[in-house]
Formats: C-alpha cells, structure tokens, sequence
C-alpha cells in the first residue's frame, strides 16, 4: 500500500465534492422577467460565476470578485482580482461597484449572488468614517488572535457598508438568491463571507465584546459608532429579505463525506471525527495523535477550521502545517501512522501550499536534516519544517472552499 497515494486520494475526493461545476446548476433558480445581475465574491467566486455562465438560459451580466491567483475565465462576467487576507483598494473598488449595481435593479430583476470562503476580506467597503488602511489593520490584528471565524465576522460585518445583509437592503426590490459554498463550521450564512445578503442577529454591543476579548484595538470612530449602537446589521424579519432565497450548495460535510465514502470503498475502517472541528491547531493535533494509537487500524477524518494564534516568534505556516507538525512529535515516531492535513482552497495561511503529510519517519528525516521538530512547532515555523523535508502538498488554487481537511491512517 502507499499510504501517501491513498491519503492524497481521500483529500481530492473532499475537494471534488465542492467542484462549482457540479454543485452550483442543479440550484440555478428560474431567470425573471427583467434583468440577471449576477455578483460573486470569495476564492470560488470565478469558478461559480463560470457555472453559472455554461448553463444560464438567458442574458446575464456581472461581477466576480476573487482572490489573487484564483481566477478563470468568463464569458458575461468580469472577473477582479483582490487581496486576500488582508482587504485592498481592488476589494473596495469591487464593493463599491456591487453596492451600486444592485441599487439599479427593480422589482422584475434578478440578484443572482455568489459567495464562498474569503469574501470577507475581499469585499471590504468600510462604514462612512473609517478608511481602508482601519480595516486592514483590523483584520491584521483579528488574523493574529486566533479567534473562531464566527468571530471575526461579526466584529467585520459591523464595520462594513455592504456586509450584514446590506447587499440585499441595497438590492431591495429586486429578487435575491444567494448560492453560497460553506467554509465555516455549522453553515451560518450569517457567517458565510460576513452574509453581504444574509440577516444578521447579532448586534453593536457583540461586535465590541469580540474586539475586547481578543484585544483589537479599534479606531475610534468605530469604537464610538458600536457603543451608539449606530452601525447595526440588517436584521431577521427585515423587508429587504421578503424576496431573497438562500441554499447552501456545497459545505464541508459533504467534502468529508465524499473522504469517507472513499476510504470505505477501499475497505478501511473509518472514524468519523466531524465536519466543524475548531480549536488552536497544536491541540489538536496532539488530540489525534492519541484516538490514532486507539483506533489503529483505521483512518480518521475530519473538517473544520483549527486557528494559529501568533505571538513575536511567529514564523511561516498555516493550520493544516501546523496541525500535522503537532500531530507528528505528539506521535513521537509511532510506527504505521501515517497523515496528510490541508485546506480544500489549496492554500493554507500564507503559504504556497495546501498541506503536507506526515509519515513515521518524519521526525527522524527531519533530526537527519539538522531540524528541531519540537522547537519549529514553538515558533510556529511549520511551512520551513515541511519544506526541507520536501513533504508540502502544492495544488496551486483549488478554486472551491469548504475548509480544512485531515486524514490521519494508522496501519
């Protein structure tokens, strides 16, 4: 057996399972009288308005607003690029652009919008009073703190002019479906993107707490603007929503059972870990160390979003690098384990790379190499770690996002 071949096979199943061009036609809604303005935004933002484009009936014009590097071609639509973590004048301009077209639609017209992963930063328009370079340094000192992505949009969708359902507010009264691709655990479309077309419950006074948990010092306009409680979301039974529809059409549940399915067509004895797993990536990568020794033989999978807190010794890596770097001195060498961690969008943090993998003797190739594996995790250096041992996945972008996935198979 080749435990690699079979791993990266278990990762490209959960990758196929969000492909936009099988996910996103079966929930295309009817054309309307009027117009189609279709409007995307995330990492699958070109790729969903690509599907789209191959099987619309009728006329359609739009946007796509996308990451960096993520892009494909379109026919109709205009694909921009934009920066991703870190918001852009490309995003901004692109927001500005969204929020003006929507307000031309009318009552017989159509918003067909598209979101996935990553549409929160890169569709940033800030609330009148905040410029640009305050909502990049927010979203810097957010990325830093490690907080669960439920969060951080909701500190994000507060400080924003198109999030929190005011894509939809400014679309009113035209139709809106939304067809959305979940990276976030439990499929809030609130959450979803930062729901530029989705009602948001939480308030004002969340959003600071968020910022007051995690240290985020806000610029003052904003601190003033939360505590007025004057830059609230749109909210559940709002009018703007009597005319919007809203379908998950790919989430990371279906990335992990497409894995599972694979891996018991092969015969293997599979554990189940969930879809929606969270949690500072070191932790849990010590936490499967241990159910892999308990269930050997057998394969563990799972989803979620795990998060790396950066403090002064951050160096390069993202949470599936460092989640596997955990994983691997956790099990100290422990034979016939074997493990591939990476993000379905083919980009973990910052890195190059979707992922790696990890084998039992990573830790003694890596002693060989000259390298500490315990002092590389302390300084959050995963990416270098995996790179001198020449075990990265490199997939280049994925163009789809339902989040982390981990295989961990114990022989």
């Amino acid at each position: 057996m080749d435990e690699r071949v079979l791993l990266r096979g278990l990762f490209d199943a959960a990758v196929a399972a969000a492909d936009p061009a099988v996910v996103v036609p079966p929930h295309l809604p009817a054309p309307p009288p009027g117009r189609t303005l279709l409007l995307a935004a995330g990492k699958a933002a070109a790729s969903m308005a690509r599907a789209v484009e191959q099987n619309w009936p009728g006329a359609i014009e739009g946007i796509a607003v996308t990451r960096y590097g993520h892009g494909v071609e379109c026919q109709r639509v205009e694909v921009v690029e934009a920066g991703h973590p870190l918001p852009d004048e490309a995003g901004r301009s692109a927001a500005k652009r969204f929020l003006s077209a929507a307000a031309r639609l009318g009552p017989d017209d159509l918003l067909l919008f598209l979101v996935s992963g990553g549409a929160s930063a890169l569709l940033v328009e800030p609330q009148p009073g905040l410029s640009l370079r305050d909502k990049q340094a927010v979203n810097r000192a957010l990325l830093e703190t490690g907080a669960p992505i439920a969060e951080m949009n909701c500190l994000r969708r507060h400080l924003s002019a198109i999030k929190g359902g005011r894509l939809a507010a400014a679309a009113a009264p035209a139709r809106v479906v939304t067809l959305a691709i979940s990276d976030v655990p439990g499929d809030d479309p609130a959450v979803i993107g930062s729901g530029p077309t989705a009602a948001d419950p939480t308030t004002c006074a969340e959003a600071l707490a968020v910022a007051a948990r995690y240290h985020v010092v806000l610029p003052e306009a904003a601190q003033k603007a939360l505590e007025r409680g004057k830059w609230e979301t749109v909210k559940p039974g709002d009018p703007c929503f009597a005319r919007t529809g809203y379908v998950i059409v790919a989430r990371p549940a279906d990335a992990v059972a497409a894995a599972t399915g694979r891996a018991r067509a092969m015969d293997l004895d599979v554990v189940d870990l969930g879809d929606d797993l969270q949690g500072e990536a070191r932790d849990l990568g010590a936490a499967h160390a241990v159910l892999a020794r308990q269930h050997a033989p057998g394969v563990l999978i799972s989803g979620g979003e795990a998060t790396v807190t950066i403090d002064a010794t951050g160096r390069r890596g993202g949470p599936n690098l460092e989640y596997l770097l955990s994983l691997a001195v956790a099990l100290d060498g422990a034979p016939n384990v074997h493990a591939i961690a990476c993000d379905t969008d083919g980009i973990d943090g910052s890195t190059d790379a979707a992922g790696a993998c990890i084998d039992p003797d990573t830790l003694a190739r890596a002693r060989a190499a000259g390298m500490d594996a315990r002092k590389m995790l302390a300084k959050h250096d995963s990416y270098e770690f995996f790179r001198r041992l020449g075990d990265l996945v490199v997939t280049g972008p994925t163009r789809t996002n339902v989040n982390d996935f981990r295989a961990v198979l114990a022989t």
